[in-house]
């Protein structure tokens, strides 16, 4: 067996389905293109998860909402980019929050963290990080750099998030 053979079996992101979500009003009317949405999806494949899902909506909290609760049981990961900062059309933390059983309040502090040695607007993000049923939803800013660099600080993290989220819970 080839090393990379082993190291994608021993991989735990490689097990794991993902969705990305893109929440731009201009996106969403073919006003724009989605530059976020297309490079998350990239880091998430690099990193050895599968992108079986990617979507764009507009900055609605009913339609974040029905849109991460269409996709939930179908991955265990969904990633949205966008409507994460201060403007009166910026609910996805609200939408997010909404529909989540639990917050994960440290993963999104880590984001922000990392994010003000490059900026000091990273401290305006409002990106949360929550659990619905089996699911982990993660909020990221909608620039492109922004939401691969936010996603970048947490990446490592999620694997064990998902599989402490299957039960697996043992300690080493």
């Amino acid at each position: 067996m080839s090393s990379s053979t082993a190291d994608a079996q021993n991989d735990p992101a490689l097990h794991f389905t993902a969705s990305v979500i893109t929440v731009s009003d201009s996106c969403a009317r073919g006003e724009r293109s989605d530059l976020s949405g297309p490079a998350v999806g990239d880091v998430l494949q690099q990193s050895g998860f599968r992108v079986v899902a990617t979507q764009v909506v507009p900055d609605d909290s009913m339609r974040i909402q029905n849109a991460l609760l269409h996709v939930a049981p179908k991955v265990r990961l969904i990633v949205t980019t966008g409507g994460t900062g201060i403007a009166p059309r910026d609910v996805t933390p609200e939408a997010t929050e909404a529909i989540c059983d639990r917050l994960i309040d440290g993963i999104s502090e880590r984001m922000r963290r990392e994010g003000e040695k490059k900026t000091p607007f990273a401290a305006l993000s409002r990106a949360v990080c929550g659990v619905y049923e089996k699911t982990l939803i993660l909020n990221l800013p909608g620039s492109p750099n922004g939401a691969v660099e936010s996603l970048k600080a947490v990446i490592e993290l999620l694997p064990h998030v998902l599989e402490l989220l299957d039960g697996k819970t043992e300690h080493f």
